[in-house]
């Protein structure tokens, strides 16, 4: 038996890094899978998007744990969209319980150097984004009437500040707020909701030139064992970048019956990162 047995996951970004992940993870405990990625370069990012490709691995894995998966190629700024693929999933699956509103980007900027296109698209990615996932797909989780749970992937950015820095903590610590008003709205429901906060995580979203002179400003070209050099100073702990799936068998608690009466928390994952 396996602790997320009988249940139906939704989760954005799940072509590949923490999203694919977590849908593995969860999917190995039993659940089946809603899954949505926008697989296309998106307008600022610097580093590559991820592609149909990925998104069909994501689809391969967990079907390789005899486990279903409805996926869609949708931008989380697409509310309409979203509204779609939820429904689509939750038709053939017929029922939605959880919530992984995991998808998101980054792009390192000096906050008065970044052009508007740069601020705006961090925020309606990494914000709205969030807020059209949870429209779209929360209702369901009501009208199940057996309680459910949200876990939305902010940052240990939203907590400890970074220069360059700006456009990106602000979104992530917008979702706190974000996250504890819809605790309350949301407990008559028995559904919960909490934001997960990682350090940096060895994924395709950290692991880039653009990252790695964020952290190597000295470097005109720095690689990832420059990077991990200075990453090293950030966590407390001995280690430059956790795993995704560090970070899954936190959100594996969260979703759980583990994490049955945990609700509206800022739960960390930073290897000592804010110490």
């Amino acid at each position: 038996m396996g602790r997320m047995d009988g249940t139906v996951v939704f989760v954005t970004g799940a072509a590949r890094g923490q999203g694919r992940s977590h849908a593995l993870r969860l999917a190995q405990e039993g659940a089946d899978i809603i899954a949505v990625d926008v697989c296309a370069p998106v307008e600022t990012v610097p580093y590559p998007g991820a592609t149909s490709e990925d998104l069909a691995e994501t689809v391969r894995q967990v079907e390789a744990l005899d486990r279903r998966i409805v996926a869609s190629e949708v931008d989380v700024r697409d509310l309409a969209g979203l509204t779609r693929a939820v429904e689509d999933g939750v038709a053939q699956l017929g029922r939605l319980d959880v919530v992984l509103a995991n998808a998101g980007i980054s792009v390192p900027a000096p906050t008065l150097e970044m052009n508007e296109e740069t601020w705006q698209t961090m925020i309606d990615v990494n914000l709205t984004g969030v807020w059209k996932t949870l429209r779209a797909s929360v209702p369901h989780i009501i009208g199940g009437g057996r309680g459910g749970s949200v876990v939305i992937t902010s940052s240990l950015a939203a907590i400890y500040a970074n220069p360059n820095t700006a456009h990106y903590s602000a979104a992530k610590a917008g979702l706190v707020m974000l996250s504890k008003i819809m605790a309350k709205e949301l407990a008559p429901h028995r559904i919960r909701v909490n934001t997960i906060h990682p350090t940096t995580v060895a994924t395709e979203m950290i692991l880039n030139e653009p990252t790695y002179r964020l952290f190597r400003p000295d470097l005109e070209h720095p690689t990832r064992e420059d990077f991990e050099e200075a990453a090293l100073t950030l966590n407390k702990l001995p280690v430059p970048a956790i795993e995704a799936v560090d970070i899954s068998n936190a959100v594996l608690y969260l979703v759980s019956d583990d994490g049955r009466y945990v609700t509206g928390t800022t739960h960390v994952v930073d290897a000592g990162g804010q110490l």
